[in-house]
């Protein structure tokens, strides 16, 4: 697990022994024995290395030098990592790699998420438990609202961008609004009536973090018994938000960045089953991206922090 302390502190590279490193590694090889992947915390710390820890591998193998997993404990750990020139290779939300580039980060975006129907973007949707009496997100006033992060697309921004559209600011709308962390977190608010409704990621009806975490059986009521898809009930969906992009350090050697980005593409025939857990087999292959397909995600978020501001 990192934070921005330990982050910022520095990473001592190890010394790893060569694994077949192909030709075009050698002119960087010695300046990065080691690069640092590091992940924004979309589920528990045990889940982010079940699922990234085969491809880590794979592309330590592929790259030809040691690749170590960094899970961030929150989404600007892995901001200030790259800030700080300590994490090479960064999985951004959409706000969080937007926030990066705002606030001077030199990092840039390689390839985006694809989903399996071959488009490249998903929602921010409003959940309630099925049980409840509420109908609309109107009928939530006065009641508790569990977000994810301040830098989370999904569980925060477009969410409180998705209220303004209806005329809701969440301050006084709401009792309380709980910044919960991560997005299981929120649903595990929601599903123990800590809030009473709760903003998270949609893919589509079968490829949610709900259905993930539901596989999981790691969903239950207050009484301990298991929850089912049918116990929640989406109340309202945002607009479309662009898929999560992966980045790499700008200042990195033009050959190596090349390298690490074929690397990527290269995973779903090189490595299958490796890239099919980090989705659970739900994604199709990644894409090439450039930061440009990120603009309106900051003008997204800067249309948030104004909101915050007129708030507060």
């Amino acid at each position: 697990m990192i934070n921005r302390r330990t982050l910022l502190a520095g990473l001592v590279a190890g010394a790893a022994a060569p694994l077949a490193a192909p030709a075009f590694a050698q002119s960087w090889k010695a300046q990065y024995p080691e690069l640092f992947f590091a992940v924004v915390p979309a589920e528990n710390a045990s889940g982010v290395t079940e699922r990234y820890g085969p491809f880590v591998d794979y592309l330590s193998k592929q790259l030809g030098t040691k690749v170590t997993l960094r899970i961030a404990n929150d989404y600007a750990a892995v901001i200030e990592g790259q800030r700080s020139g300590n994490i090479q290779i960064g999985y951004y939300g959409p706000a969080s790699f937007a926030r990066a580039r705002l606030t001077g980060v030199k990092t840039d975006a390689f390839i985006i998420d694809v989903n399996k129907d071959g488009t490249k973007g998903y929602y921010s949707v409003f959940y309630v438990r099925a049980n409840s009496p509420y109908k609309t997100i109107e009928d939530l006033k006065g009641k508790n609202l569990g977000l994810v992060d301040p830098n989370s697309t999904s569980g925060y921004n477009m969410p409180l961008y998705t209220l303004d559209k209806h005329h809701i600011s969440a301050e006084p709308f709401f009792n309380k609004v709980l910044v919960t962390g991560s997005h299981e977190n929120a649903v595990i608010a929601l599903a123990q009536g800590t809030v009473d409704v709760a903003a998270n990621w949609w893919n589509a009806d079968d490829d949610s973090n709900l259905t993930r975490m539901l596989s999981k059986g790691m969903v239950k009521g207050p009484d301990g018994v298991l929850l089912k898809k049918d116990d929640f009930r989406i109340i309202l969906k945002s607009e479309l938000i662009i898929n999560s992009p992966t980045a790499v350090l700008a200042s990195l050697p033009a050959d190596l960045k090349a390298a690490i980005k074929q690397a990527f593409l290269d995973a779903p025939k090189n490595d299958k089953a490796a890239f099919e857990r980090l989705s659970d087999g739900k994604n199709l292959p990644w894409e090439p991206i450039d930061n440009a397909a990120y603009d309106e995600t900051i003008k997204l978020i800067q249309f948030v922090d104004a909101l915050r501001k007129k708030s507060s």
